[in-house]
């Protein structure tokens, strides 16, 4: 575990994807080249989609909805808005064992452990990324996604990371099929009848995460000062 506190960095209005993306790049090379710290960045987007290396063209079944950027993540169809915690996550491997298949699972770990505060059972699926709930009612029973996982690792520093539904418009994932899973559905904490605000995640988010990956410090927004383009690029 890193002896350093990891930063740990809150954007207070929604985020354009591509200055995200440039963000993120630019920080991983920086803890890469031992020039940067680590960081999680706890964020939201407007609504729109994301490609991951491994999406299916199919898979975009509205592509004229919302914006789609291709990502170079792993993973499929993913869809970001507002209502939903985005936590993308810059450490280094270097420090954590170079373990790609242990981070993930870590990932996971730290989801399942934030969404048992609000007496919600997370769970993991063979062959299926993210985190998953139990749905049952008389006669029906089903699983719906609760949060995606989709990482990039580059020279042994991680970035993108996850997302987690509070209370997203559960409409707008009609646009695609969320990774590539067509025989389960999506829901949120909210949908679970669960009273649980952006604050309320990002607080059992934060708690969760110190015992797996190591304490942390409030750091600044990336994106403070930056200046940004109408297509959401920086300037």
């Amino acid at each position: 575990m890193n002896a350093r506190p990891i930063g740990w960095a809150l954007s207070p209005r929604p985020v354009p994807y591509p200055a995200a993306v440039a963000v993120m790049e630019a920080r991983a090379a920086a803890i890469a080249a031992d020039a940067g710290d680590e960081l999680v960045w706890l964020l939201e987007h407007p609504p729109l989609y994301t490609a991951g290396l491994s999406a299916k063209a199919d898979d975009l079944v509205d592509p004229n909805r919302f914006p789609v950027h291709r990502s170079d993540r792993g993973g499929q169809f993913t869809y970001h808005g507002p209502g939903q915690r985005v936590a993308y996550v810059m450490l280094d491997l270097r420090r954590r064992g170079r373990d790609v298949r242990g981070f993930v699972q870590d990932l996971e770990r730290w989801i399942i452990d934030a969404l048992a505060q609000f007496n919600v059972d997370g769970q993991i699926r063979d062959g299926r990324v993210g985190v998953w709930v139990e749905r049952k009612g008389p006669g029906w029973a089903r699983e719906d996604k609760i949060a995606a996982i989709g990482v990039r690792v580059r020279r042994w520093v991680s970035f993108h990371g996850v997302s987690l539904n509070v209370e997203p418009d559960l409409s707008h994932f009609a646009g695609i099929v969320p990774c590539g899973i067509r025989e389960h559905g999506v829901t949120s904490l909210v949908d679970l009848g669960l009273p649980v605000g952006m604050a309320d995640a990002d607080a059992a988010l934060r708690s969760a995460f110190a015992p797996i990956f190591g304490p942390t410090v409030d750091a600044p927004c990336p994106l403070e000062d930056a200046a940004i383009d109408a297509s959401g690029e920086l300037i």
